[in-house]
């Protein structure tokens, strides 16, 4: 099998080679020009930081990005999805103002921002994929509708993934609020009665006549509800909330469906940024001390080899000072800070995590190739 190719440029820069430069040579000579974008709805799919969070990408990259494609002939757009958990993105209102408020705007990145699954996380299409966990995706309807998504990754750890990159910024991050539900658990929402104020708007939005408002407290009729989310949508109390979690091998597994639904059919283009490699999800309105060194941006047409690739250069490398990993180290010696070379830090970090299992299910579904060809610019 002929081995994907990712290319990839370091953070070194002289005196009119600057980062925006060579993030525009790496799009070139990636072959992102090889793509019809005249006249296409092109879905640039980034993460705009939760309020607090610092570790997002710099909306400086997304307008270059954003110049190139339009270049090409684009209709270019920055999208994400409403969040399931109550916070800074979980409806289209914060969600926007997070969004300007971290520069992703017309004047710092260069384009408009479209929240796409709409203003309370229920504006999706269902994309049939043929998944045997997710046989139908939701998937935001400003994503699902797109002729062309190009996504931009901050790569780093996760708490239940392992780590987050191209694959979880496609599948979890294009997700309804419903299909986040999906994502996240096996079971069916609960209703946390102490925090119910009997305002019936799960009621008003529940699309299966599954939750009623009894003695002015919300009930779920489990022989109607079919899991989708809805509820904790649009719950402003945190009274609908998910109920189990699944295991990291599941959700990965279900994250890589989720990915394929959004690409399959449909041109793509992916360009992550090895950078602020922090412990967990930029989804916490914090973020930790990196694990290891800035190391660059890789960019690919196969997401499955960009993420593989990213792992085995954060593996690589040398961590930190003064950060998770650290934390869990025991021997006094290793602090100098040249240590775990060729380990897998996100394994170190969060040992109950298991990101190989994703990798692995989206090449047997078609996703990708975890082989790959580095090919430095």
């Amino acid at each position: 099998m002929e081995k994907s190719k990712v290319y990839f440029t370091d953070l070194r820069t002289v005196p009119g080679n600057d980062l925006l430069t060579k993030l525009e040579r790496l799009l070139r000579r990636a072959g992102i020009a090889d793509v019809d974008f005249e006249g296409k709805f092109t879905a640039i799919k980034i993460h705009f930081g939760e309020p607090g969070n610092m570790a997002y990408i710099r909306p400086n990259y997304a307008a270059r990005v954003v110049d190139v494609v339009r270049s090409l002939g684009a209709k270019v757009y920055l999208t994400d999805s409403n969040t399931l958990y109550s916070g800074g993105r979980s409806n289209a209102v914060d969600h926007l103002h997070a969004a300007m408020e971290n520069g992703f705007n017309r004047i710092g990145a260069h384009a408009d921002v479209i929240i796409a699954d709409g203003l309370k996380g229920t504006d999706y299409k269902e994309v049939p994929s043929g998944g045997h966990y997710c046989p139908s995706p939701k998937i935001g309807a400003a994503i699902a509708d797109a002729d062309i998504v190009i996504s931009m990754n901050h790569f780093k750890g996760h708490e239940q993934s392992g780590f987050g990159g191209a694959l979880k910024n496609l599948g979890m991050g294009s997700a309804s609020v419903g299909g986040k539900l999906e994502l996240h658990s096996s079971s069916q929402p609960c209703i946390r009665q102490e925090n119910c104020i009997g305002c019936r708007i799960c009621e008003k939005y529940c699309r299966h006549d599954a939750v009623k408002v009894v003695d002015r407290k919300a009930v779920i009729d489990y022989s109607k509800c079919v899991g989708c989310g809805q509820c904790v949508a649009v719950c402003q109390k945190e009274a609908a909330v998910v109920k189990d979690y699944d295991t990291s091998e599941m959700l990965n597994r279900k994250i890589a469906e989720y990915a394929y639904a959004v690409v399959n059919g449909k041109p793509s283009f992916h360009i992550s940024f090895i950078m602020n490699v922090s412990p967990n999800c930029d989804c916490w309105n914090h973020n930790d001390a990196a694990l290891v060194p800035d190391i660059g941006i890789a960019a690919s047409f196969d997401p499955v080899a960009l993420d593989q690739a990213c792992a085995d250069m954060v593996i690589a490398a040398p961590s930190l000072k003064g950060n998770a990993i650290a934390d869990k180290d025991t021997d006094h010696e290793c602090s100098c800070g040249h240590h775990h070379k060729g380990e897998d830090k996100f394994r170190i970090v969060h040992p109950d995590t298991n990101w190989q299992a994703g990798l692995e299910y989206a090449e047997k579904i078609g996703l990708g190739i975890r082989e790959y060809e580095l090919i430095k610019v």
